[in-house]
């Protein structure tokens, strides 16, 4: 029995509305479509028309929440030990299933509560306190990278006094002068 075909004697899903009933509801009508749709382009074999059953079934019992071969999380690993395939059927093969099932994970989820006032201000002022710090590390990178340019010099300096040093290994910085 397809249920794209006959609408009318379509059975009611019996879906847990509170969980993912709609996210639910979306999933079994997209993939009775699709497989509708690869059993009408298929001549020998309804091998992909299965699989997008399978898959569309185990969907609609993690998006309810009630699986039967997996642990129930909502993550593609999980979709597909549920549906009894192997994973590379969703990441190369059925990746549409793919992203519908992850637009219906992210749909079902609540959305995120607005801020109070004193969340706001925390938020602000962690804001401000990240630019403070930034500001600072770049300031002291700046300062780190002058001190090492000066203490190369001083190296380079060293150097050449050790070199123009005589034998007695006295380096005179000032020449004497002696009067005429």
């Amino acid at each position: 029995m397809n249920p794209v075909q006959n609408p009318e004697t379509t059975p009611e899903p019996a879906i847990n509305e509170e969980r993912g009933g709609q996210a639910a509801a979306i999933a079994e009508t997209v993939g009775a479509v699709l497989a509708h749709a690869a059993d009408a382009l298929q001549q020998g074999t309804n091998t992909d028309a299965a699989e997008i059953r399978m898959i569309t079934d185990a969907m609609v019992r993690l998006l309810v929440g009630a699986p039967l071969r997996s642990d129930g999380q909502l993550t593609i690993k999980s979709l597909a030990e549920e549906a009894g395939l192997r994973r590379n059927k969703l990441t190369h093969k059925h990746t549409g299933l793919k992203d519908l099932f992850y637009a219906l994970v992210k749909a079902q989820q609540a959305p995120p509560r607005p801020f109070t006032d004193k969340e706001r201000e925390a938020s602000d002022k962690q804001k401000k306190d990240l630019i403070r710090i930034r500001a600072e590390r770049d300031s002291l990178r700046t300062k780190t990278q002058q001190m090492a340019r000066v203490i190369h010099v001083l190296e380079v300096e060293n150097h050449n006094l050790r070199e123009s040093a005589g034998t007695d290994g006295v380096v005179r910085v000032m020449r004497r002068h002696r009067p005429a």
